[in-house]
């Protein structure tokens, strides 16, 4: 079958290009049929020839760790292979058949010839490439940005669904409690004691409540001062004993309050007096859990607006690149806690404020960090430290885990470049952060042995 001009003004890129240009091209070029099946092209191979499909599909496919990933696909009326001006040299990646495919082949040589005579089909295909990159680009932060998210809205719902179970199993708690208050209020009724013994007892008592002291106590200690709380009450008259030692020993209550609450309120009030007691630190202390449980979640709500930098502008801002570092750790809080990982900071005070664009370079923080968890066993030690060099900010990200070969350690900023398995990693992550932190006019470095990884990030103060 012959072909035309017209047949390749349906190519959008050629619709205003001369047809005397696209019969050069035509007469320069070679036609091959590929079937179904076949390899349109793999990888390694040296790119020396501009290709046109005319009719069929081909999928592109990246391997990662002896696994295919489909990333693309080449469709009829398509522009791929070399084109002029481009700096590829060799294919990354494999082109399976998976229609019969028809495809118009220029080889490079004619280059030359085509940019010195053919000025519309020259600017035609640079158009191309350039549409190329930025969709290319566009379309791996996105996929990156996308799986960070992912990793951090996992992260979030397991570090939500702490305090909000917390929230909810106190709420109830507090409710169940607070429906007994009537019967103890009439026991409480019942003491007679004078006003100044009351003013004793609400002196013990909020004194407790307003210094409630850290309680440190380890477990067989804790244990056997509840039996022996338990004992003395049960001496004392408290029928309940067991019910009340975790409550007074949760406040640093012990046999030595106990004595004083007795000699105030004497044998025939002690039980109620006691009881009444214990009902107001326990009122107190599921306020308290329900308070620390909130205050978690507004903290994370807080490290999320901070990561995400909600309602600013998208613009390069002066900003303390230890709040985005922060922000970060907690949004990956889970990761570390389940390896069991020790977080060590070496933060330089005062350390000048960059002009960043804020979200990008948390999801440097995201990816370097993400990384250094996932090198490390269970029981890791991660460090992160931050100093001033000249008019630059540093910051090393440490980790003690495998290392990277030698082999791979110049490839790990190339695209689609991973070690990890199919489906755990795009092995975009850290050419996303070369982009951005190139993007800043700074620099990123990595050195790697066996049990020490450190990252540097170098951005410019001003």
């Amino acid at each position: 079958m012959k072909i035309t001009p017209q047949d390749l003004k349906e190519i959008p890129d050629f619709i205003n290009v001369p047809k005397e240009q696209l019969q050069w091209l035509i007469d320069n070029s070679y036609v091959q049929l590929f079937r179904q099946g076949e390899f349109f092209f793999n990888k390694g191979e040296v790119v020396e020839k501009l290709s046109l499909i005319l009719e069929g599909k081909v999928d592109v496919k990246f391997e990662q760790n002896g696994n295919y990933k489909i990333v693309g696909q080449i469709r009829k009326n398509s522009i791929a292979g070399l084109l002029p001006f481009s700096r590829m040299s060799s294919i990354m990646g494999y082109g399976e058949v998976v229609e019969d495919t028809k495809a118009l082949f220029l080889d490079k040589t004619f280059f030359k010839e085509m940019i010195s005579n053919y000025y519309e089909l020259t600017e035609s295909l640079v158009h191309n490439m350039t549409s190329r990159v930025r969709e290319s680009t566009k379309n791996n932060v996105q996929s990156e940005k996308m799986m960070a998210l992912g990793k951090l809205s996992a992260g979030l719902a397991h570090e939500l669904n702490n305090p909000a179970s917390a929230i909810l199993r106190s709420a109830k708690a507090l409710k169940q409690h607070l429906g007994n208050v009537p019967e103890k209020f009439k026991k409480i009724t019942s003491i007679r004691i004078s006003e100044q013994q009351v003013d004793r007892l609400n002196s013990i008592l909020f004194e407790k409540i307003n210094n409630r002291p850290e309680n440190k106590m380890k477990l067989i200690e804790r244990n056997a001062k509840e039996e022996e709380l338990e004992e003395w009450l049960e001496e004392h008259g408290l029928e309940n004993a067991y019910e009340l030692t975790e409550t007074f020993l949760d406040f640093c209550m012990g046999i030595p309050e106990m004595k004083e609450i007795y000699n105030i309120t004497e044998d025939q009030n002690f039980s109620h007096a006691i009881e009444w007691i214990e009902n107001v630190l326990t009122t107190e202390k599921m306020v308290d859990e329900i308070e620390e449980a909130s205050d978690r979640i507004s903290n994370l709500v807080q490290s999320v607006k901070s990561y995400t930098h909600m309602d600013k502008a998208s613009e390069k801002v002066v900003t303390n690149i230890h709040i985005g570092i922060k922000s970060t750790l907690t949004m990956l809080n889970h990761k570390l806690k389940r390896k069991n990982i020790i977080l060590e900071k070496d933060f330089q005070k005062d350390l000048p404020q960059p002009k960043i664009f804020v979200s990008e370079i948390n999801q440097v923080w995201t990816n370097l960090i993400d990384n250094a968890i996932d090198a490390m066993d269970h029981s890791g030690i991660l460090k992160i430290k931050t100093r001033k060099d000249n008019e630059f900010i540093k910051i090393d990200i440490i980790d003690n885990g495998h290392g990277i070969s030698e082999e791979n350690l110049h490839s790990i900023f190339d695209p689609f470049f991973t070690t990890k398995s199919i489906g755990k990693g795009t092995g975009m992550g850290l050419e996303v952060v070369q982009r951005i932190i190139n993007q800043h006019q700074g620099d990123i470095k990595v050195a790697s042995k066996k049990g020490e990884t450190t990252f540097t990030v170098c951005l410019p103060i001003n």
